[in-house]
């Protein structure tokens, strides 16, 4: 991670699982070229790792904020994060 990088994980509750939220994000991410992850969690929730330019971070906590069309976002936690060596963003396993 550069000067100029930063990481936030990311959690975000709501009506945020079965309605595309990791795919919406990977697609997000991917057009930033933010690196990381997004996965379901088994309380309901998704978590994220986002590392990249710091404006490209912050957009995509402002996107997740909203999420995709069919979601409903009741509440978002960030919290700063190091970098995992992810090279790309990807769609992790539930956990």
């Amino acid at each position: 991670m550069t000067d100029r990088e930063k990481a936030v994980a990311v959690r975000i509750a709501g009506r945020v699982q079965g309605v595309w939220f990791r795919g919406w994000t990977v697609d997000r991410a991917n057009r930033r070229k933010v690196r990381g992850w997004v996965r379901n969690r088994r309380d309901g929730s998704v978590e994220a790792l986002f590392i990249g330019p710091a404006a490209a971070v912050d957009e995509m906590v402002e996107h997740c904020r909203r999420g995709p069309p069919e979601a409903r976002v009741d509440s978002i936690d960030v919290a700063a994060a190091t970098d995992d060596g992810s090279l790309t963003f990807f769609q992790a396993p539930t956990a």
